[in-house]
């Protein structure tokens, strides 16, 4: 489904050249699960930026479904993550302007489909026990509420692709756990999933592990 090959991000630091990531190569099929785990500023939000087409690679490619992404506008890049990606930032990015519901809704209403699936957002709401939260605001949340509203987000348009960075920070451990059985069962459902994440707990429930370490990516046996 989503496909890295030696792909690398070079960027200045001080009039020298400073590579964040360097010959990466990554693969995530249909009903698999993978999880990336590395320190802070080892390269790996660059590594998901690329891969969902928000930044270009200095060198390698990048393949959606066989076909590469490279070279594609910002607006066929667009079209392309709503259709087809759920992406879960690393900052929540909630629109303080609707409510907790409109702002689970949002993705559908960005291109042209058919009428919303009724129900649909609230029940992601209360699949992440926000369910009697769609009428406030997101001043009125707390910071792992914010966050589970933005992966109920992800999901509103039942993407194919979920690449979720940090999904479970801010969240205690009873959140936490949900979030990722919720993406285990998309995943048994047939969608490829890929999560960057500190915590080492959700290891047990994923097919696969990388590491990321100074801007390389190396595939890790499962203990």
């Amino acid at each position: 489904m989503i496909e890295l090959k030696t792909v690398g991000k070079r960027y200045e630091r001080g009039g020298r050249p400073f590579w964040a990531l360097r010959n990466a190569s990554l693969t995530v099929a249909p009903g698999e699960f993978v999880t990336l785990f590395g320190r802070s500023g080892s390269g790996k939000s660059t590594l998901l930026n690329i891969l969902v087409g928000l930044l270009k690679p200095t060198e390698g490619d990048v393949l959606f479904e066989g076909k590469s992404i490279l070279g594609k506008s910002d607006a066929e890049m667009s079209a392309i993550r709503n259709s087809m990606i759920g992406y879960v930032p690393q900052g929540a990015g909630i629109l303080s302007t609707l409510t907790v519901l409109d702002n689970v809704r949002l993705p559908w209403y960005l291109s042209a489909r058919g009428a919303e699936p009724e129900g649909r957002a609230q029940e992601l709401l209360e699949t992440f026990g926000l369910g009697d939260l769609g009428s406030q605001y997101p001043s009125a949340l707390s910071g792992g509420e914010l966050r589970r509203v933005a992966i109920a987000r992800a999901l509103m348009c039942s993407p194919r692709v979920i690449v979720a960075d940090e999904p479970t920070s801010s969240l205690d451990k009873a959140s936490a756990a949900n979030v990722v059985r919720v993406l285990r069962e998309l995943a048994d459902k047939g969608t490829a999933v890929l999560m960057v994440t500190h915590d080492e707990s959700s290891f047990a429930l994923t097919d696969r592990f990388y590491e990321m370490e100074a801007g390389c990516l190396s595939e890790r046996p499962k203990a």
